[in-house]
């Protein structure tokens, strides 16, 4: 992992070695990489406080100089810090994603179910019987009519 340590005050202090900072200079003098991944090094580089020189500017600094928020300097310190430094270069990936609810099995049923004949009294299905139905045969715990309706119209685009 790379260097850097986490002061009591929670402040994220960005250490390169040797090897990280030559690293980072090779980068942004190439040009070969994404402007995210070169603005985040030139963060990294300036941001260094290291005992054999590092320039050590403050964020408030780096924030003007390379015209980012004061928060994107942060949080590329803290990522240095906790994660390395590939990870306080490369884009953070989304953590709030769900998994499908609906697998090729399950989807399988809702099209059956649709396609079957409605309930006694219904001219045909509704979402919410749908939903209601598919929870009845134990495909799922709870779904929503919402979740029905959107993959149905993934799967069955109306032409006008």
């Amino acid at each position: 992992m790379c260097g850097g340590s986490l002061m009591a005050r929670k402040k994220y202090i960005v250490t390169l070695d040797e090897a990280e900072r030559e690293q980072l200079h090779q980068m942004t003098s190439r040009g070969r990489t994404s402007a995210r991944k070169l603005k985040r090094a030139h963060i990294l580089l300036q941001a260094d406080q290291s005992p054999d020189g590092g320039p050590a500017w403050s964020d408030e600094r780096i924030s003007q100089t390379f015209h980012v928020d004061v928060s994107t300097v942060e949080k590329v310190r803290k990522a240095f810090v906790e994660h390395g430094c590939e990870a306080a270069l490369e884009r953070k990936k989304p953590s709030g994603t769900k998994p499908r609810k609906f697998d090729g099995d399950k989807e399988a049923h809702l099209v059956t179910l649709v396609c079957s004949q409605a309930p006694e009294g219904r001219n045909r299905w509704s979402l919410r019987l749908l939903a209601d139905k598919l929870v009845e045969l134990q495909h799922f715990e709870n779904i929503s009519y919402e979740t029905v309706r959107s993959t149905l119209k993934k799967r069955f685009k109306t032409v006008a």
